[in-house]
Protein backbone atom coordinates (compact mmCIF):
# COMPACT_ATOMS: atom_id res chain seq x y z
CA UNK A 1 0.00 0.00 0.00
CA UNK A 2 1.53 3.46 -1.06
CA UNK A 3 1.07 6.44 1.25
CA UNK A 4 -0.11 8.78 -1.08
CA UNK A 5 -3.49 10.37 -1.31
CA UNK A 6 -5.86 10.36 -3.78
CA UNK A 7 -4.76 13.70 -5.18
CA UNK A 8 -1.20 13.18 -4.62
CA UNK A 9 -1.63 9.88 -6.68
CA UNK A 10 -3.47 11.57 -9.38
CA UNK A 11 -0.74 14.18 -9.45
CA UNK A 12 2.03 12.02 -9.77
CA UNK A 13 -0.15 10.07 -12.85
CA UNK A 14 -0.07 13.42 -14.36
CA UNK A 15 3.30 14.75 -13.99
CA UNK A 16 5.54 11.38 -14.23
CA UNK A 17 2.87 9.50 -16.19
CA UNK A 18 2.30 6.57 -13.79
CA UNK A 19 0.86 5.46 -10.59
CA UNK A 20 3.45 5.28 -7.90
CA UNK A 21 4.00 1.69 -8.19
CA UNK A 22 4.58 1.43 -11.43
CA UNK A 23 7.56 3.95 -11.32
CA UNK A 24 10.51 2.89 -11.49
CA UNK A 25 13.63 4.77 -10.33
CA UNK A 26 15.73 5.74 -13.20
CA UNK A 27 12.03 6.86 -15.36
CA UNK A 28 11.41 8.73 -11.90
CA UNK A 29 14.45 10.69 -11.77
CA UNK A 30 14.27 11.06 -15.20
CA UNK A 31 10.98 12.24 -15.53
CA UNK A 32 12.12 14.67 -12.99
CA UNK A 33 15.38 16.36 -14.14
CA UNK A 34 12.83 17.15 -17.19
CA UNK A 35 10.32 18.45 -15.25
CA UNK A 36 12.68 20.86 -13.18
CA UNK A 37 14.03 22.11 -16.29
CA UNK A 38 10.65 23.12 -17.56
CA UNK A 39 8.98 24.79 -14.59
CA UNK A 40 12.23 26.26 -13.19
CA UNK A 41 10.78 30.02 -12.38
CA UNK A 42 13.83 31.62 -14.03
CA UNK A 43 12.67 30.13 -17.51
CA UNK A 44 9.77 32.45 -17.10
CA UNK A 45 11.88 35.64 -16.11
CA UNK A 46 11.40 36.93 -20.10
CA UNK A 47 7.97 37.25 -19.84
CA UNK A 48 7.84 40.05 -17.75
CA UNK A 49 4.52 38.68 -16.01
CA UNK A 50 5.00 38.17 -11.88
CA UNK A 51 1.76 36.83 -12.20
CA UNK A 52 3.00 34.03 -14.71
CA UNK A 53 6.23 33.87 -12.49
CA UNK A 54 4.77 32.78 -9.25
CA UNK A 55 2.63 30.38 -11.09
CA UNK A 56 5.89 28.86 -12.44
CA UNK A 57 7.13 28.74 -9.07
CA UNK A 58 3.84 27.81 -7.12
CA UNK A 59 3.97 24.29 -9.85
CA UNK A 60 7.64 24.07 -9.19
CA UNK A 61 7.51 24.05 -5.57
CA UNK A 62 4.35 21.46 -5.83
CA UNK A 63 6.64 19.25 -7.82
CA UNK A 64 9.52 19.58 -5.36
CA UNK A 65 7.17 18.15 -3.13
CA UNK A 66 5.83 15.16 -4.53
CA UNK A 67 9.34 14.11 -5.71
CA UNK A 68 10.89 14.11 -2.29
CA UNK A 69 7.71 11.89 -0.74
CA UNK A 70 7.92 9.66 -3.77
CA UNK A 71 11.91 9.46 -3.83
CA UNK A 72 11.89 9.15 -0.12
CA UNK A 73 9.16 5.84 -0.47
CA UNK A 74 11.32 4.48 -3.60
CA UNK A 75 14.73 4.49 -2.12
CA UNK A 76 13.78 3.22 1.39
CA UNK A 77 14.54 7.15 3.55
CA UNK A 78 12.14 7.69 5.90
CA UNK A 79 10.11 10.83 6.65
CA UNK A 80 6.90 11.42 8.44
CA UNK A 81 3.83 9.67 7.20
CA UNK A 82 5.93 7.70 4.93
CA UNK A 83 6.62 4.01 5.11
CA UNK A 84 9.35 2.45 2.40
CA UNK A 85 8.09 -0.44 -0.17
CA UNK A 86 9.78 -3.48 0.43
CA UNK A 87 13.29 -3.58 -1.89
CA UNK A 88 15.89 -5.37 -2.68
CA UNK A 89 17.59 -2.88 -4.74
CA UNK A 90 21.57 -2.44 -4.18
CA UNK A 91 21.27 1.54 -3.79
CA UNK A 92 18.46 0.75 -0.95
CA UNK A 93 21.64 0.44 1.11
CA UNK A 94 23.37 3.50 0.22
CA UNK A 95 19.85 5.07 1.89
CA UNK A 96 20.02 3.15 5.38
CA UNK A 97 20.02 5.71 8.41
CA UNK A 98 22.99 3.52 9.25
CA UNK A 99 25.39 4.11 6.43
CA UNK A 100 28.17 5.51 6.45
CA UNK A 101 30.21 7.61 3.96
CA UNK A 102 33.96 9.12 3.70
CA UNK A 103 36.08 9.88 0.74
CA UNK A 104 39.40 10.72 0.41
CA UNK A 105 40.10 13.46 -2.79
CA UNK A 106 36.92 12.33 -4.89
CA UNK A 107 37.85 14.10 -8.50
CA UNK A 108 35.45 16.04 -9.44
CA UNK A 109 35.64 17.88 -12.81
CA UNK A 110 32.98 20.89 -13.93
CA UNK A 111 32.74 22.40 -17.48
CA UNK A 112 31.11 25.65 -17.91
CA UNK A 113 30.78 28.56 -20.54
CA UNK A 114 29.70 30.23 -17.56
CA UNK A 115 32.63 32.64 -16.82
CA UNK A 116 31.39 33.58 -13.23
CA UNK A 117 30.79 30.16 -12.27
CA UNK A 118 34.13 30.12 -9.99
CA UNK A 119 32.75 33.06 -8.39
CA UNK A 120 29.83 31.20 -7.71
CA UNK A 121 31.45 28.30 -6.25
CA UNK A 122 34.01 29.46 -3.73
CA UNK A 123 33.17 32.92 -4.00
CA UNK A 124 36.06 36.32 -3.72
CA UNK A 125 38.09 33.36 -2.69
CA UNK A 126 38.43 31.83 -6.22
CA UNK A 127 40.89 35.15 -7.05
CA UNK A 128 43.66 33.43 -4.69
CA UNK A 129 43.39 30.07 -5.02
CA UNK A 130 45.64 28.18 -6.59
CA UNK A 131 46.78 24.69 -6.71
CA UNK A 132 46.22 22.22 -4.04
CA UNK A 133 44.67 25.47 -1.87
CA UNK A 134 41.88 23.76 0.22
CA UNK A 135 38.01 25.45 0.22
CA UNK A 136 35.65 24.65 3.40
CA UNK A 137 31.99 24.24 2.07
CA UNK A 138 29.95 25.68 4.67
CA UNK A 139 28.12 23.79 7.56
CA UNK A 140 30.35 21.17 6.62
CA UNK A 141 34.21 19.90 7.62
CA UNK A 142 34.32 18.79 4.00
CA UNK A 143 36.48 20.54 1.82
CA UNK A 144 37.14 21.30 -1.90
CA UNK A 145 41.34 20.89 -2.94
CA UNK A 146 41.90 23.44 -5.96
CA UNK A 147 43.34 22.22 -9.11
CA UNK A 148 43.91 25.49 -10.83
CA UNK A 149 45.99 24.08 -13.66
CA UNK A 150 43.43 22.21 -14.82
CA UNK A 151 41.52 24.26 -17.84
CA UNK A 152 40.62 24.12 -21.58
CA UNK A 153 39.36 26.30 -23.92
CA UNK A 154 37.30 25.21 -27.00
CA UNK A 155 35.35 27.71 -29.63
CA UNK A 156 33.60 30.66 -27.55
CA UNK A 157 34.30 30.26 -23.86
CA UNK A 158 35.01 26.57 -22.21
CA UNK A 159 36.53 26.02 -18.68
CA UNK A 160 36.97 22.83 -17.24
CA UNK A 161 36.96 23.23 -13.31
CA UNK A 162 38.73 20.46 -11.44
CA UNK A 163 39.03 20.16 -7.80
CA UNK A 164 39.04 17.40 -5.58
CA UNK A 165 36.37 16.15 -2.66
CA UNK A 166 37.37 15.36 0.77
CA UNK A 167 34.94 14.24 3.83
CA UNK A 168 34.52 12.23 7.03
CA UNK A 169 31.84 10.19 8.25
CA UNK A 170 30.48 12.86 10.32
CA UNK A 171 30.16 14.99 7.67
CA UNK A 172 26.40 14.99 6.07
CA UNK A 173 26.84 13.85 2.14
CA UNK A 174 23.22 15.74 1.66
CA UNK A 175 24.86 18.91 3.10
CA UNK A 176 27.28 18.57 0.87
CA UNK A 177 25.37 17.93 -2.53
CA UNK A 178 22.87 20.48 -1.70
CA UNK A 179 25.86 23.21 -1.82
CA UNK A 180 27.65 21.71 -4.65
CA UNK A 181 24.05 21.52 -6.82
CA UNK A 182 23.30 25.39 -5.82
CA UNK A 183 25.84 26.10 -7.05
CA UNK A 184 26.11 24.99 -10.57
CA UNK A 185 22.60 24.19 -11.66
CA UNK A 186 21.94 26.21 -14.67
CA UNK A 187 25.19 27.21 -14.53
CA UNK A 188 27.50 23.73 -15.48
CA UNK A 189 27.48 22.40 -18.54
CA UNK A 190 28.98 18.84 -17.72
CA UNK A 191 29.81 17.38 -13.79
CA UNK A 192 31.87 14.47 -14.20
CA UNK A 193 32.54 12.59 -11.02
CA UNK A 194 35.62 10.34 -10.66
CA UNK A 195 35.75 10.11 -14.44
CA UNK A 196 32.03 9.35 -15.05
CA UNK A 197 29.32 12.17 -15.99
CA UNK A 198 26.45 12.68 -13.85
CA UNK A 199 23.70 14.32 -14.67
CA UNK A 200 23.25 17.82 -13.31
CA UNK A 201 20.35 16.74 -10.85
CA UNK A 202 20.43 16.96 -6.98
CA UNK A 203 19.06 13.52 -6.59
CA UNK A 204 21.84 11.80 -9.29
CA UNK A 205 24.67 13.69 -7.64
CA UNK A 206 23.58 12.58 -4.53
CA UNK A 207 23.56 8.94 -5.60
CA UNK A 208 26.67 9.09 -7.43
CA UNK A 209 28.55 10.15 -4.39
CA UNK A 210 27.09 8.12 -1.69
CA UNK A 211 27.49 5.00 -4.21
CA UNK A 212 31.21 5.86 -4.32
CA UNK A 213 31.94 7.05 -0.52
CA UNK A 214 29.44 4.13 1.15
CA UNK A 215 31.67 2.66 3.67
CA UNK A 216 29.18 0.38 6.17
CA UNK A 217 25.98 0.05 8.25
CA UNK A 218 26.29 0.60 12.08
CA UNK A 219 24.82 -1.76 13.93
CA UNK A 220 22.20 -0.14 16.34
CA UNK A 221 22.71 -3.25 19.23
CA UNK A 222 24.34 -2.32 22.10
Amino acid sequence: MNPFTEQETAEIRELFGALPEQLDIETFRKTLRDLRAKYHPDNFEKFGDEVVRQLATERFQRIEQLAEKLEAWKSGKTLPGVSAPPSTSGESMIFDPRARFAYKEMKIEIRTSDKDLKYHLFGTFYRWLTLGDRFRIPDSKAFLIADEEHAGRSIGFTESIRVYLTFEEDDSVETIVKWLYGKIAGRADVVLIEGEQVPIDYEALLLAIKKRSYKLLVSTNQ
